[in-house]
């Protein structure tokens, strides 16, 4: 199985970032799916997750400014994340489990991830 995360590098104060992660060799609808960040000289944070029946769940700490949705007929899984400022810039990851994991950054327990995807928000 393999995630490619897709989206801007950059973004705008106030805007929308918007990543999608595209699967394959694997379908969504058997994992579930998640999205972590790593800030500038901080660990990894734990953005929220879509199962495989669809249900999502997010931070609560980023809860007002999320949306995780999918796609089956692409196999992708989506981030929204609104109203950014800088402290949003991170790499931004997208990873793949059988498990149901509720707010971990333990690498392990992730049995996919993709590559990364720098988001910078900065005018």
């Amino acid at each position: 199985v393999q995630l490619q995360e897709s989206g801007p590098g950059l973004v705008k104060p106030s805007q929308t970032l918007s990543l999608t992660c595209t699967v394959s060799g694997g379908s969504i609808t058997t994992n579930s799916g998640y999205w972590i960040r790593q800030p500038p000289g901080k660990g990894l944070e734990w953005i929220g997750r879509i199962t495989s029946s669809g249900s999502t769940y997010y931070s609560p700490s980023l809860k007002s400014r999320t949306s995780i949705s999918r796609d089956t007929s692409n196999n992708q899984f989506s981030l929204q994340l609104n109203s950014v400022t800088p402290e949003d810039t991170a790499v931004y990851y997208c990873a793949a489990s059988k498990r149901l994991i509720l707010a971990a950054t333990t690498t392990k327990l992730y049995d996919y991830w993709g590559q990364g995807n720098q988001v910078t928000v900065a005018s």
